[in-house]
């Protein structure tokens, strides 16, 4: 169930908007534990990059490799005049609904196909048996589809792992290795711009500091 549902109209927009500007702007990573250690996350939360790149045949990437050098929301966002808007009127539920075909169809980086890449995000299950998930999304930030809107498309990954994944680890932050394509797929929780084989998808662990 997409809890964000239950939002109020101006709402949902002004946390579309400021998780995607926070992604696109230029976060400040969240400072997080691997899932074994009980850290908590709050919506928006993002994780940590190591400080090296451990080397090996896939490439680690970061989420703003995935948004094209030219693409600007920021000039979409301001046409919404959001500020103008109250939660009774139309016009809410038409720029929310202009949001989200903006997000639907944001660009994508095409040279990424076929890349093996590294990446980390955090869990959002698609198919799943109670025991093993078998398809998940892979979002930049804690809460992503299910206690906010989706962000754009090309800050989702779909994910089909080669193994199938602990159902515990249901929004929990894990790395995935995998081999990138780039093509629209949609889902109940959002439309992602690229998939993702899953060679191997593992626990998220923060470095501990020097």
């Amino acid at each position: 169930m997409k809890m964000w549902k239950s939002a109020p109209v101006r709402a949902r927009v002004a946390a579309g908007i400021a998780l995607v500007l926070a992604v696109t702007v230029g976060p400040s990573a969240a400072h997080a534990q691997s899932a074994a250690g009980g850290a908590d996350f709050q919506v928006g939360d993002r994780l940590a990059a190591p400080a090296a790149a451990a080397q090996g045949a896939f490439r680690e990437i970061s989420w703003d490799d995935l948004i094209p050098a030219d693409w600007n929301p920021e000039g979409f966002l301001a046409d919404l005049k959001l500020d103008d808007l109250q939660d009774a009127d139309p016009r809410a539920m038409e720029a929310m609904q202009r949001l989200r075909e903006e997000w639907d169809r944001a660009p994508v980086v095409e040279r990424l196909a076929g890349a093996q890449v590294r990446i980390p995000g955090f869990v959002v299950p698609l198919e799943t048996d109670g025991e093993q998930i078998r398809e998940f999304l892979l979002v930049p930030y804690f809460g992503a589809c299910v206690h906010v809107p989706p962000p754009p498309a090309n800050q989702l990954i779909h994910v089909i792992p080669d193994t199938p994944v602990p159902a515990g680890w249901n929004m929990l932050p894990v790395w995935v290795n995998g081999v990138m394509a780039v093509g629209r797929v949609d889902s109940e929780m959002g439309v992602a711009g690229y998939q993702l084989r899953g060679v191997k998808v593992e626990e998220y662990k923060e470095p501990l500091p020097e």
